[in-house]
């Protein structure tokens, strides 16, 4: 069964991060909050615990589209290629927050992206993400726990998360009930701007 504490967003406690950190680093998967859904995530440089994400989503590795949760667009540059200022511009405007952005991938991605045209990029606008992210040092690679097709009290409550993947995952965060809508994906890799997903988060920015 996954270990399950609670980490308080407004200032989250650095051994409790550390906590977390250390099992992402032994490969663990946890389930975490943001400023949308609670997301499934691991360490983005863990082969092995990259597959368990996998295999828990029914997708192949190298075709599944998880998001790269970042805490700031400082090391955007090993993920994504070189940006222009209009996209740039965009992003700092809109992150953190609850968006999800499609970016042409770099050359230096890791080796089972390495063949992945393009990335999706979040930076939410979550103290408990954001910290874990910094201490990590480098991005979770992360996909939601959202139901698709109707939203289920699971998807919102940290306990019954637990009790529905605690066997699956090694970590589950208590951060306070999680939001039901999922983040807006807005794709930046054409020339325009295209809204792939309308989610949480005001569209009028863009």
């Amino acid at each position: 069964m996954a270990k399950f504490f609670r980490i308080y967003e407004d200032n989250p406690n650095p051994k409790e991060i550390d906590r977390v950190v250390k099992i992402l680093k032994n490969g663990g998967l946890i389930i975490y909050p943001t400023d949308t859904v609670y997301g499934l995530g691991c360490d983005i440089t863990n082969i092995k615990a990259l597959e368990r994400i996998a295999k828990i989503k029914g997708v192949k590795l190298e075709k599944a589209n998880f998001s790269f949760i970042c805490h700031g667009l400082s090391n955007l540059s090993d993920y994504v290629k070189q940006i222009d200022t209009s996209v740039f511009k965009i992003l700092k405007r809109a992150l953190p927050g609850p968006y999800t952005f499609i970016l042409p991938g770099a050359k230096t991605l890791p080796n089972p992206f390495k063949k992945k045209k393009t990335v999706g990029i979040r930076v939410p606008d979550n103290n408990i993400a954001i910290e874990i992210v910094k201490q990590l040092g480098n991005p979770i690679v992360s996909t939601s726990i959202y139901d698709e097709d109707e939203v289920l009290e699971y998807t919102t409550d940290p306990e019954l998360i637990l009790e529905k993947w605690g066997n699956l995952v090694d970590l589950v965060i208590d951060g306070g009930y999680g939001d039901n809508e999922a983040s807006t994906v807005i794709d930046l890799s054409e020339d325009e701007p295209i809204i792939v997903r309308e989610g949480k988060g005001n569209l009028e920015i863009f």
